[in-house]
This record gives structure tokens, sequence and C-alpha cells, in this order.
């Protein structure tokens, strides 16, 4: 969706310093619940000794005078307490060291994903919601380095269950009390033949089937086809249902049901409830009650690590302003994204849906992936606007350095480019503050090597943890000691190793043409280029204001944004970004793309899923299967010939700061343990 123009940005923000402008958003009372101490068992983390856990409640007011929570939409129409402010409440996490003065005083926000915590994956352990036990501090790299983590509902929509975080906010009315209403929309699929209701997001205003309209077709590139009004109704005002009774949803089919909805919540003061929570925690010391603030006079440095959602909702977080606190104080001052790629969250909307993100087959139609995309201010020639995430936080001396690492499934599926590009494609020079990182040939997230899933292929493997934890490294060093981070790793136009996305006219998607990205023709596998679209979506004329009066829009006559992905080489690889050990000394073809299969949409874009593809073993299965790419034997010629390579390629990356020690050394006894050539 829109964003504010940087001229309006920097008058609001500079309005913050005026005495009669003054914030009074803040958290007014914090609530410990429960306190296990020690926690992990009682395991002790070197230096730092043992931990605590801490559960419990934060509740916050915003005055809805102030320039910096006015950007908040609908919080003008939030019911307020007897001092004109409105309230809100969220549950809070913290792991912490029982000693503080051991810990390093710098805290660790993980902005939680859909309620849920990402514990897991830089401290290699198994995770879990309510992480308790020694197991799941894993080796505990963020414990051993003395990090106090803490994690703070902000989702409105995430679920209250399985120890999930979330948070309270208002519904808004109309002025007499009745329900407030406004247009919906609900992007349905599901990949079984067993479904037999939906849920929706808001109630409907009506149960009369003549406010709305269920489609449904097979492929993206279909028309849909209407459902007529008696193959469908209202369950209830939250559920929808085909008829005759017990007809499931088909299988990957994609429904679209549009209807009157009403009831939304001001979802935006999620954006508010991170600021403050992590500005109580690190300048406050008690709450208006006088209950302590436990990391009282400790913080010094504050860092957040976001993985997808949580990533494009810390975009937002910094286009909007909140960065800064009620007092015009640096709330973050490092930021690790994670698979964010060109996107927003479509959070400060009226009816936001921010469990919904865009892919190449999915949910294209929602206010997340609106200008501005890259971080300096930029003239967006579609829309006449002027923006840029930057422009809020430089008017206040806010801005936090920021690490944006994205895989090659953001490139395909979430226009990455456009984070250091303008909205034609051409390359930007990186901000002083800002270093984006392409993880080459990875998909969203881990996949299992050994599943297909609805894909016509295996799941892509590539794991990303080691590179993120030595950019995280760095990224602290950076904030803390002003050392210099690894430059930039991403495809670039000027270095000739970009290939623009092509837009077909007339068809809701796009192409990466074969010749020019060099794909080769593996025996077996499709390839038809296809690659999201990123459309200058019209959702009417209150946009701006968070009102999405054209809720869905329409695709036809939309122009599009100018996205790319890396130029791969004769097997298929990805040669630009960070080429950890298992693509540069690869053992098959690992892309961040996919395609369904048969009977799950063929040939749409299978959205976060990559695929690994593996070299066949000798020169001769290689000729008979009509491969052109080389043989394991080919190219490494023996086991210890692998070994030797990746040996060489892991400690490259370890002088260039892309890994830490600990994880070169895991990746060479991988090598050496594997069955490559054995």
């Amino acid at each position: 969706m829109p964003k504010l123009t940087s001229l309006r940005c920097v008058l609001l923000v500079t309005l913050l310093f005026l005495p009669e402008f003054l914030a009074q958003a803040r958290i007014i009372r914090i609530e410990i619940t429960s306190r296990e101490s020690p926690t992990f068992g009682r395991k002790s983390f070197g230096m730092v000794g043992m931990y605590e856990k801490l559960r419990g409640k934060a509740y916050g007011e915003l005055d809805p005078t102030s320039p910096q929570n006015a950007l908040i939409t609908d919080i003008q129409l939030a019911p307020r307490n007897a001092k004109g402010m409105v309230e809100y409440a969220m549950d809070i996490y913290l792991l912490k060291p029982i000693d503080l003065t051991k810990g390093n005083h710098k805290l660790f926000l993980e902005v939680n994903n859909r309620g849920g915590k990402l514990f897991g994956g830089l401290n290699k352990s198994s995770g879990g919601n309510d992480p308790t036990t020694d197991t799941h501090a894993g080796d505990g790299f963020l414990m051993n380095r003395g990090y106090t983590l803490v994690w703070n509902g902000w989702d409105p929509s995430a679920a209250p269950v399985n120890n999930n975080l979330t948070i309270t906010v208002p519904i808004i009315k109309q002025a007499d009390g009745s329900p407030l209403t406004g247009p919906s929309y609900e992007y349905i699929v599901y990949d079984n033949a067993t479904t037999l209701t939906h849920p929706l997001a808001y109630p409907a205003a009506t149960l009369t089937k003549t406010t709305a309209t269920l489609t449904v077709r097979d492929h993206l590139s279909d028309m849909p086809v209407a459902v007529p009004a008696d193959g469908w109704e209202y369950a209830s005002d939250r559920t929808i249902r085909l008829l005759p009774a017990g007809t499931p949803f088909r299988q990957s089919a994609i429904y679209e049901f549009s209807y009157t909805a009403r009831d939304p919540m001001v979802a935006g003061i999620g954006l508010a409830a991170t600021r403050d929570f992590v500005s109580f925690l690190r300048y406050a010391t008690t709450d208006d009650a006088g209950n302590p603030n436990p990391l009282a006079n400790d913080v010094q440095f504050t860092f957040s690590f976001a993985l997808s959602q949580p990533a494009r909702y810390l975009n937002d977080f910094q286009t909007l302003g909140f960065n800064a606190d009620e007092k015009g104080r640096r709330v973050l001052d490092g930021i690790e994204n994670w698979l964010g790629g060109g996107s927003g969250i479509g959070l400060n909307v009226r009816f936001a849906q921010p469990a919904r993100t865009e892919r190449n087959r999915q949910n294209q139609l929602y206010p997340e992936a609106g200008f501005p995309f890259a971080y300096p201010v930029l003239t967006d020639p579609l829309t006449g606007k002027t923006a840029g995430r930057l422009a809020a936080c430089s008017a206040t001396n806010t801005c936090p350095k920021v690490f944006e690492i994205n895989s090659a499934n953001e490139y395909w599926v979430k226009a990455a480019s456009l984070l250091h590009t303008d909205t034609q494609g051409n390359d930007l020079p990186d901000p002083d503050n800002v270093r984006f990182y392409l993880v080459s040939g990875a998909q969203h997230g881990t996949g299992n090597a050994t599943s297909r899933g609805t894909c016509q292929q295996f799941q892509n493997p590539t794991n990303a943890e080691p590179l993120l934890r030595a950019l995280f490294v760095a990224l602290d060093e950076w904030v803390t000691k002003g050392t210099p981070p690894p430059p930039s790793a991403v495809p670039r136009r000027a270095d000739g190793n970009a290939v623009l996305a092509v837009h077909q006219p007339g068809s809701p998607t796009s192409i990466v043409p074969r010749e020019a990205v060099g794909w080769p023709a593996i025996p077996d596998v499709t390839y038809t280029g296809l690659i999201t679209t990123r459309y200058q979506l019209d959702f009417g004329p209150s946009t701006s204001k968070g009102l999405l009066t054209a809720f869905p829009p329409t695709l036809t006559g939309r122009p599009v944004y100018v996205n790319f992905v890396s130029k791969v080489d004769p097997d298929g690889n990805e040669v630009s970004g960070i080429r950890l050990p298992p693509v540069a000394v690869p053992v098959a073809t690992t892309t961040g793309w996919a395609l369904r299969r048969a009977g799950f949409g063929e040939n749409d874009g299978c959205e976060g899923s990559g695929q690994s593809i593996p070299f066949k073993n000798t020169k001769a299965k290689r000729l008979q299967a009509n491969d052109p790419r080389l043989s394991l034997e080919e190219r490494y010629h023996t086991h210890d010939g692998y070994v030797q390579a990746l040996t060489k390629a892991t400690d490259e990356l370890l002088k260039r700061r892309l890994l830490l020690p600990d994880d070169a050394q895991q990746y060479k006894r991988e090598a050496e343990a594997s069955l490559v050539l054995k």
C-alpha cells in the first residue's frame, strides 16, 4: 500500500521535539505473572551463569493526538480511557541472566512469527514456544554471549494458544455504537480434498449472500468462475462452506471470497507496542505503579532478529517511524532481517490480515507490497509519491544498522531485488547503515531433501543458520565497535549477474527467460521461468489513510515494478550472493523456485519451496540420462577431492566473516562423514 511521503514523515517526526506535541505513549504497567529461576534445567552458560524466565503482561497507553501515534489507522476512532488515552495489553516473555552484571548488557528482541517464537535457529536447539530445558537451550549461542532475550505480542490475529504471544487492541465502532463495516477478502487454497469449512478473518456484517461473491479457478492464469449462490453458504458469521453440505473445497483450487465485514481492530497499535516495550526495557526504571523494570539500568544496546513475517513487520516499523520512541530516542540499534523480501506487513490498515503473505501463487491482492521498497528516499514514477524507509529515522537520527538477508526464494517470489534498486530495477548504492545479502540457491527456510510436498522436485535443504549466526556477530560489532560489516552480496545489474523479469501483458504472471538466466536443460525438470509480478495496486482513494475501499483491487491495466533474480552457472546454481559450502561445492542443483506437481495446481508456483536436483554419481550415468551437468566423479574424482574442495570454500567464507569457526568445522566434519563418492 502507498506510504507517507518523505516530507510528511519529516514533518510529523519533527513535531515530536516540540513540547506541546510530546507523545504520551508508554508502558504504564508491567505484570510478571511467573518466574522460573533458574531455567534451562539449571544449565550454566560460560561466564554468564544461569538464566531465568519471566512471563507476563505489559499494558500500554497511546495518545491518539500525538503526531507519531496519529499514523496508526483508526486510532482516532478507538475508545479512550478517562485520560483520553487508547489502551492495549500484550503478552511478554523474557530470558535473562540471573545476574545481569554478568551479561553483556545487550537486548535481543526476537519478533515473533504469528505469535510463535523462533528460538531454535541461532541456538542450534529444538526451539519450542516455551524454551525451558537444557535441550531447548541448544548450544546456547546467544546465552553464552550474555544476551537478554525478549518477546512481545504485536500481532492481534495471532491465536492465543500453545504459548503464543498476542496483543489485545480496541475494536472500533460507529459513533452511535453500531458496527463499523467495510470490504474484506479471503484468498482460499487447501492442498487436500477434505476441508469442509473456511474461517473468515473478520465476522460478516450480514449473512445475506447477495453482498458477497465466491469464485474458483484451478490455476492462477485462469479466469475466476463465480460459484453460484446455491453452491455455498455462511455456516456462521465467521465461517463459509460449500453446498451441498459435506462438499470439500477442491484440492489446490484457488477460491476467492469477497464480502462485507464488521468490527475491525486497530491493528496498527502492534507497531507502537514493540516500540514502547523495547523503550521501556531500555530506558525506564519502573512502571507508573512503581513496579520495577526487570532490566532497569542494564540495557546498553538493542538488537532484533526476525524471520519471514516479522521481518516484513520490521520493514514497516522503520518506514513509519516507530524506531523513535516518545522522546525521540532510538529503539533498536541493530536489525537482522531474514526472509522479509521487498515487502511490508499490511498491518496498519482497516481490516488488516497480517498473517497473509504474497508469493507467486498466493495472496497477491493484499496490501503487503507497496511503495516504498528501498531505504533511500525516492520518487515512484508509477504513483508520484516520494518516500523511503530511511526518511523518518533520518529526521530524528534514530536509524538502526540493518542487515537485509534473503534467500533466492525471496527474489523469485517476493521481489527482494526492490530492496536495493529503484522501482525501475536500477541499482542503488548501499545506504551507510544498511547491507544486503542473498543466500544463493536457498528456499524460504530449510527444506526437507527427502520430501516433494506439493512440488515437482525434492525440496531444497540449504540451511542459512550458520551464515545468520556469523552475520549477527558482525552486526553486533558494527553497532558496538564500529567494525565495518561484510560487504553486500546481491545480484546487481552493473555486475551483469541480474536477470530482469518480463511481464506478460494480459496475464497475471511474469517470467525470467531461460536463455537470459542460463538455466540448463536438466532431464525431467520443468522450467517455466515463473516469477512473482509486483503490481502497483490501487486500493482506492483513501489508501493513504489505511482505508481499503477497493478490496480486492483489480489487476486489469495495473502497471508493474521491475524486479530481477541472479543468473545461474551451467549447473543451474546462482552465481551471485553468498554461496554457502553446499552451493559453492555442490552435489545438486539447488533453486529458490519450484513448481507445483500434478493434482496440486500443476506448473503454478510452489510458493516458498525450492528444489534440490542431485547430480549423477558417474559420467556414464550422466551421459545415459543426457544430463548436461557434470557428475560427482567428474567434479571431485574422489571423496577426498570433494572434502578438499569443500574445505577450501569453507575457509574462504570464514576469512570473509561469513562463517564462525565452530560452524566452519561442522561443515568440514559433515563433508568427511558424507557418502559423496564413497
